[in-house]
């Protein structure tokens, strides 16, 4: 049965607070926080990880709960900083237990609040957690229900490590909630995974991602191995590279069709970064292995891209690349131009894969009843003209 809560702001939430969040402050600059605050230079380094843990590895929300740090700094530091989350507008649970958020945004300078959504899949062994970097999209993929909201603005590091903050107090995974929660998939955690393949390109976002993911990783708070955080990507070349060697997470790569024809269409960046140099990028990136492959996206269209002929292409299209394809079932949406393609012809499609020596599991879709499936995400957020983006 799928469950739909609408939610008002708890009470950590503050209309219209103009303070600096310290949340998705990299620590260099909480240290400049704490140095703007008046904490002496001897102290500073002490005082950062005092908070960072606090914020990162406890979960708190607010600076009184850091009974180690002195009352007069916690007292300044509440006065013009804040820890803050996004606001959850609306959150549904489907029927197999995938969670969806619609997060609204704190105010941009022109006083717009624009949403986002975020999606939790779990599973025996893993819990993923999929979220989105941008407002809108602006790559137009014709399959995508994101890709038919236009690009509002990029996220900032502190709205996209907000969502994992929210998400970590939403599955009660902090240590002060395990007590009364204590019984976590097999890998020990209910958040073991974190996919940037919500709403937005994150390479057309790189510095802020790349702060996030530093955050996300770092083994003193949220402590998620990097080989557990994947940036997908429709194929933005120029930073495919950059990404691997300054960021470093796992590698996802949108592909979906074994022709420029094709891919031009489902994938119009294609027309700028056509498949060549897509996966000439991907064989340069930095440490990509048989042990830490690149993940292939590609979704079944039904008398589009499924043909034998497309897999034994896709075959030739990944030799020398440590690869694996993940075989995405459509999932509709409403005016969607596409249908999902038989069973029969995505099983033959994998068979293929799978002989030539690529693993090819076909994603379960999860999610579709609350409209959370891959593809389908998209928020009612205002669009703005492109000269108004930031």
């Amino acid at each position: 049965m799928t469950t739909v809560v609408e939610r008002k702001p708890p009470p950590r939430y503050i209309a219209n607070d103009r303070r600096l969040s310290l949340v998705g402050l990299t620590r260099e600059a909480l240290a400049d926080v704490l140095e703007r605050a008046g904490v002496a230079e001897r102290q500073r380094k002490m005082r950062m990880r005092q908070i960072w843990h606090w914020i990162y590895h406890r979960g708190v929300t607010s600076f009184a709960a850091m009974t180690d740090v002195s009352k007069d700094l916690r007292e300044k530091l509440d006065e013009h900083f804040a820890i803050t989350r996004p606001e959850v507008v609306v959150e549904q649970t489907s029927s197999d237990g995938t969670r969806k958020w619609l997060l609204r945004l704190p105010a941009d300078e022109r006083g717009a609040r624009h949403e986002v959504e975020m999606v939790y899949i779990p599973e025996e062994d893993r819990g993923t957690l999929c979220i989105s970097s941008q407002v809108g999209c602006t790559l137009t993929c014709t399959f995508c229900h994101t890709g038919t909201q236009k690009l509002v603005r990029n996220l900032t590091a502190e709205e996209i490590v907000g969502q994992v903050v929210l998400a970590r107090d939403k599955l009660e995974e902090w240590p002060h909630q395990l007590a009364v929660n204590p019984n976590p998939p097999e890998a020990g955690r209910y958040l073991t995974n974190i996919v940037f393949m919500g709403m937005g390109e994150p390479l057309y976002n790189f510095d802020h991602v790349k702060a996030a993911a530093t955050i996300i990783a770092d083994n003193e708070g949220i402590a998620l191995s990097k080989r557990r955080i994947t940036l997908s990507t429709s194929g933005v070349v120029p930073e495919m590279v950059r990404a691997g060697a300054e960021i470093g997470t796992a590698l996802a790569i949108s592909l979906h069709a074994t022709t420029d024809e094709v891919r031009d269409r489902l994938v119009p960046l294609n027309k700028k970064h056509p498949l060549a140099e897509v996966l000439a990028a991907a064989r340069a990136y930095p440490g990509a292995s048989n042990a830490r492959r690149i993940t292939f996206e590609y979704v079944m269209l039904k008398g589009v891209n499924d043909t034998p002929a497309d897999a034994r292409r896709l075959v030739k299209l990944l030799a020398r690349i440590p690869a694996k394809v993940n075989l995405i079932p459509f999932n509709p949406w409403p005016g969607a131009p596409y249908e999902c393609s038989d069973w029969e012809t995505i099983e033959a499609f994998a068979e293929i894969l799978n002989k030539a020596g690529y693993a090819s599991p076909v994603r379960t879709p999860r999610g579709r009843d609350i409209m959370a499936a891959c593809g389908q995400l998209k928020s009612e957020s205002q669009k703005v003209k492109a000269k108004d983006r930031v």
